[in-house]
């Protein structure tokens, strides 16, 4: 059986990663292969090489779609946490992976701003850092995302329980007859 491919996408300080951590646990308590696929690991590991302009979020984008890939046709369910700001980006990953769900994390910018404990927004207001998504760089949201959760007004568990109530619903349609 072929593995699932979860991509979680929004703004920086969105909760991508706190909701991925907790989706992980969740997936796994119910036995379930899972490997978290985390943007910021990804850049440590595999893409230190890597800048933020746009060819280079593709390539890093690319590299994660080929690990995912890797994964899921070994049975592996991976949740992957990346902002992937451009629609070309996540419409790449679409078509690569087999089973792919797009979990899109709105979350206003001012209230992204307020929990960004790296102080990050800051540093790209003040022209410190070029490039940054939603301030210096453009952040596309999803137009179709299979599941939007509304990290402002639900609390992770919500948020998670909403993902895993997606996931059985959605394998409930693949097995009918």
């Amino acid at each position: 059986m072929v593995g699932t491919a979860i991509w979680l996408t929004g703004l920086p300080s969105s909760g991508k990663t706190t909701t991925a951590i907790a989706l992980t646990a969740a997936l796994k308590e119910r036995g379930i292969r899972v490997e978290c696929l985390d943007g910021d690991e990804l850049r440590r590991e595999v893409g230190q090489e890597l800048g933020f302009g746009k060819e280079d979020r593709l390539e890093t984008i690319r590299r994660a779609v080929y690990i995912s890939k890797l994964l899921n046709r070994n049975g592996v369910t991976t949740i992957i946490s990346m902002i992937a700001p451009y629609m070309e980006m996540r419409n790449y990953a679409r078509a690569e992976l087999e089973s792919y769900v797009e979990v899109y994390l709105h979350c206003p910018l001012a209230e992204c701003e307020r929990r960004d404990v790296k102080g990050l927004y800051a540093k790209a207001r003040k022209g410190e850092i070029a490039g940054f998504t939603g301030v210096s760089d453009v952040y596309e949201p999803p137009v179709n995302p299979e599941i939007t959760i509304h990290t402002l007004t639900n609390s992770v568990e919500s948020n998670v329980r909403q993902i895993l109530d997606f996931l059985v619903n959605d394998l409930d349609k693949k097995t009918e007859p």
